[in-house]
């Protein structure tokens, strides 16, 4: 093995607290060294003691807030109704002091189609994060997601933020958007960096509280021990792992994903998102039709900037 990822995950994976947190870093570190470490969190525990662990351990931390104050207050509530934004955004611009842009990793946001797509943008850009991640919100063809009963309206609210983050361009805005660079990496033949898109077989091992070996963990909404292989810390080690999924889950695509012009580009989607009782995952993404149109819409205006001729001034 050459690399290894190992991404903090949860829950909320501060809540374990400072030495557990050092300690298991430390023991991952002192396994294989070259490791890179990210974590993925809601902000609201970052303090002084963990910034310093952060930096010592180079870990690159992201944050998951949905856009704004109404926009993330909506679903990221405390069990009592109030809601969480001012907490998380406190977290937040703890990490982008400027000490701090070597571990700011960027922000995560679920899409809520009922929140405005212009609102949302504005709200993570006022975090100025190196990139973002826009997630749809899990969902498949037995447990549909929200909203699912309106025709597009996903790739409507991508294409909008695709269209302002395009035009003021990631090098301007300072910006990166994964899922729509992956997109315009795949329309080219370049390598993808999110499951959503590109669908190869993803080398992502989910370690359960308890060691059991997982696959990812979007697969938990799909069945009952979706995610299962069967093997454990205990008595199997990544590569065992690795050659176990090559076997036993097979990233086939169904036939009408295999006749589609955009199949090289989406992959047949996220793979959770293909899952129905009767058929399995032998199926396009629950998202097929919003895929379609976004990867169309960033296509072709890719496509259009690349065929205008280029304009000398004296």
């Amino acid at each position: 093995m050459r690399e290894l990822r190992v991404v903090l995950h949860g829950g909320e994976p501060l809540l374990a607290g400072h030495d557990l947190l050092a300690s298991a870093l430390r023991m991952i570190r002192d396994a294989f060294p070259p490791t890179r470490f990210s974590m993925q969190t809601n902000g609201i525990l970052i303090d002084d003691a963990f910034l310093a662990l952060f930096h010592e351990y180079g870990v690159s931390v992201g944050v998951s807030v949905d856009g704004g104050p109404a926009e993330t207050d909506r679903h990221r509530r405390y069990a009592s109704g109030r809601g969480s934004y001012d907490r998380i955004a406190a977290g937040i611009a703890r990490l982008m002091q400027p000490e701090h842009a070597a571990i700011y990793g960027g922000l995560l946001c679920t899409i809520d189609v009922d929140n405005d797509p212009d609102e949302v943008y504005d709200g993570l850009l006022a975090f100025r994060p190196p990139r973002v991640d826009l997630l749809l919100p899990h969902g498949n063809w037995t447990t549909p997601p929200p909203h699912h009963d309106r025709p597009l309206a996903y790739a409507r609210w991508l294409i909008r933020v695709f269209d302002r983050w395009y035009e003021h361009r990631p090098v301007a805005s300072g910006t990166r958007i994964r899922l729509f660079e992956s997109i315009i990496a795949r329309l080219f033949g370049l390598p993808s960096e999110t499951e959503t898109i590109g669908g190869e077989a993803p080398g992502i091992i989910t370690v359960e509280t308890d060691g059991a070996y997982e696959q990812s963990d979007a697969l938990k909404t799909t069945t009952e021990g979706g995610p299962a292989t069967g093997l454990a810390l205990a008595d199997a080690g990544v590569a065992d792992v690795l050659s176990h999924l090559a076997v036993a889950a097979p990233y086939r695509l169904s036939a009408k994903c295999l006749s589609c012009p955009v199949v090289k580009v989406c992959g047949g989607g996220l793979r959770a998102h293909r899952y129905a009782e009767a058929t399995g995952f032998d199926n396009p993404s629950v998202y097929c039709d919003d895929l379609l149109a976004l990867i169309n819409h960033i296509g072709e205006r890719v496509r259009a900037d690349l065929t205008q001729p280029a304009v000398v001034t004296q």
